[in-house]
Parts: C-alpha cells; sequence; structure tokens
C-alpha cells in the first residue's frame, strides 16, 4: 500500500515538474529584476512566500482529486473491459479526447464479441446436426455388418466405432469452452457409468484376448454422466490401443492414510507405457509423444480433452507409467465419494 502510494506521489511529481519549475523561474526573475534596480528584496520574496503557499494548498487539493481518479482508474482496469464505463470526468481535452476512443474501442469490441459468438453458434449448430446425420450411416453399416460374422466384420466395425469416437470428439472439443455446454452435475453411480464404457470396447477385449479385470465399484460421485463416460471411453480406447497382451482393470483406490471420500477411480494396463520424458505433457493439447510419433496416426487431443473435461467437473486426472511396464489414469472425484 505505502509503495503503490509512493509511486502515486512520484508519478504525480514528475507530471506537475513543468508548471513547478515555470512558478521557480518566474519567481527567480522577479527577484533577478528587483535586485538589478537595487530594490528592496522582500518586496518580491514576501509574495513568492504567499504564493508558495497558496501554491502548496492547490497542489494538495489537486493531488487529492487526482488521487480519488487514480483509484477509480484502478477499480476500472480490474473490471472486464464490457463494464468499463464510468471513467472519471474528464479535465482536460486530451483527456476527454483519450476517453472517447477508448469507448468508441470498447464498442467495437463488444460489436465483434458479438458476431464472434453468432458464428460460434451457428457454427456448434451445424456440427452438432452434421454429427447426427453422420451417425445414421454409421449406423446403417454397424446393422448390416452385424449379419456377418466374419473377422473382415468384425474390423470394420471396430473402425467404425472408432470414427463414431472420432465424431464425438469433434463435438466435444467445439462444446468444451461454450456457453450452451450442457452439463448435469449430481450425484451418479460410477458403476452406471463404467459398464457403458466398457461394453463399447468389449468386442476390442474379445479380439485383441485382454483380460478385463472390472468389479462393481459400489461407489457413488458428483459428476456429469455424459462427461464423465466420454472421459472414460477415451481412456480405456488408449489403453486398448496400447495393450497387445495381458489386461486392464478398473477399480477405485484407496490410498494408505486416505480418507474414503478422496479415493479416486484407476483404470490400469500392462501396454507398452509412457516414456518418462513424456508423462509430464500428455494432457498438453496436441502432444503425442514418443508413442504418438511411432503410431504416425495420434491427434494428441484426446487426453487433453480428458484434462479440460474434468477441471470443469471439479475432478483431476493424471497419469503414471514407464516404458514396458504399462500405465495407470486415475480419476480424482475430490470429496463427494459415498459407498453404496
Amino acid at each position: 500500500m505505502k509503495r503503490s502510494f509512493m509511486n502515486f506521489i512520484i508519478g504525480y511529481f514528475r507530471q506537475r515538474r513543468k508548471g513547478i519549475f515555470v512558478f521557480c523561474l518566474f519567481c527567480l526573475v522577479f527577484l533577478c529584476a528587483f535586485l538589478l534596480y537595487h530594490l528592496p528584496a522582500g518586496a518580491v520574496l514576501y509574495p513568492a512566500f504567499v504564493c508558495t503557499v497558496l501554491g502548496l494548498l492547490f497542489l494538495i487539493w489537486d493531488m487529492r482529486r487526482a488521487r480519488q481518479r487514480h483509484r477509480r482508474l484502478e477499480e476500472l482496469s480490474r473490471l472486464p473491459s464490457v463494464l468499463q464505463e464510468d471513467f472519471p470526468d474528464p479535465v482536460s481535452a486530451e483527456e476527454r479526447d483519450y476517453q472517447q476512443i477508448i469507448k468508441r474501442l470498447c464498442g467495437e469490441q463488444k460489436e465483434l464479441e458479438t458476431q464472434m459468438n453468432l458464428r460460434y453458434s451457428d457454427m456448434i449448430d451445424y456440427y452438432t446436426v452434421w454429427v447426427h446425420q453422420i451417425k445414421t450411416p454409421i449406423a446403417s453399416m454397424r446393422l448390416n455388418l452385424q449379419n456377418q460374422d466374419s473377422e473382415f466384420a468384425r474390423r470394420i466395425l471396430e473402425d467404425l466405432m472408432r470414427i463414431e469416437q472420432y465424431v464425438d470428439m469433434v463435438l466435444g472439443y467445439l462444446r468444451l469452452d461454450s456457453d450452451f455446454t450442457d452439463y448435469v452435475i449430481q450425484e451418479y453411480d460410477l458403476d452406471d457409468i463404467v459398464k457403458p464404457a466398457v461394453k463399447k470396447f468389449a468386442g476390442q477385449f474379445i479380439r485383441k484376448k485382454l483380460q478385463l479385470d472390472y468389479r462393481p465399484l459400489h461407489t457413488k460421485a458428483v459428476t456429469d454422466e455424459k462427461w464423465l463416460q466420454f472421459v472414460l471411453e477415451q481412456v480405456i480406447s488408449n489403453a486398448l490401443k496400447y495393450t497387445e497382451a495381458g489386461r486392464i482393470t478398473i477399480e477405485m483406490e484407496h490410498g494408505p492414510g486416505t480418507e474414503e471420500n478422496s479415493s479416486v477411480l484407476c483404470i490400469r494396463d500392462t501396454g507398452i507405457g509412457i516414456a518418462p520424458e513424456d508423462i509430464p505433457r500428455i494432457f498438453e493439447k496436441g502432444y503425442t509423444g514418443y508413442n504418438g510419433r511411432s503410431d504416425k496416426k495420434a491427434s494428441g487431443i484426446g487426453l487433453y480433452l480428458c484434462r479440460r473435461i474434468c477441471s470443469n467437473l471439479g475432478h483431476t486426472i493424471t497419469a503414471n507409467s514407464s516404458l514396458e511396464n504399462g500405465t495407470v489414469i486415475r480419476i480424482r472425484f475430490g470429496k463427494h465419494l459415498t459407498k453404496l
């Protein structure tokens, strides 16, 4: 507080230094003129003293008013630009011009934001319709392939499911920062969310001959069913993608010394793992790491979306892994877990 006040005082005197210098210069000119004409110095010193006292009083009043204006501008600077309207009354033509420029820029910014929001809304509507339209032929192809019991048909079904997952990822990415994100936050049974996500990948578990180690969790959490299921599908999809043999385990983890309501949902696999240098960055947007560079088809978006969604839901998602030893993804729900 003191430092801020001192900075204001220094800035104020720097701004007024020309006027103070001119006042002192005029006093000096009068004093020199009086001395040259051999007039009493007191005749100029006394008026100079009176003017100095009056000037100091005016300076204190002006400083107080400037301080109030400075505080008001500081308060406005902490507000969003759309609320920065109630400026102090201008004390000069220059300030009035600056305020008019600022108001015009704010108006243009509001108009631009309105146009961008309308375009964004139109884009969301278009992709929403597109997602529903593209799912129709996908569903039709799935029905046709389900009547064919062959290895080729099963592989095509997996590819169709992957396409549908990518379509959902596009829509989730677009809606992530939207005002229209349809979160429904309430208490859900985690088993009702985990089971559909696991069932969706049943064909891949069978084809790759991977063991699923999942027992009912008997746990409730405050979350959003649809968005959490999206996160789980991304995590399980990655586990299947990078696991060629072994098992995938889904369980609740109770760490030593932790309370029951701070437990975490764990998805473990016995896959190829993640390089140590990639662990801190796997949730970054577009980062694919060593595995992604080897795969060539990784986008680096899935885990980024998982982290953003978990953050929006009040959860945290972390990863632990090492090469050739599998990966563990942990989703912590905070203090909203209850045992059934």
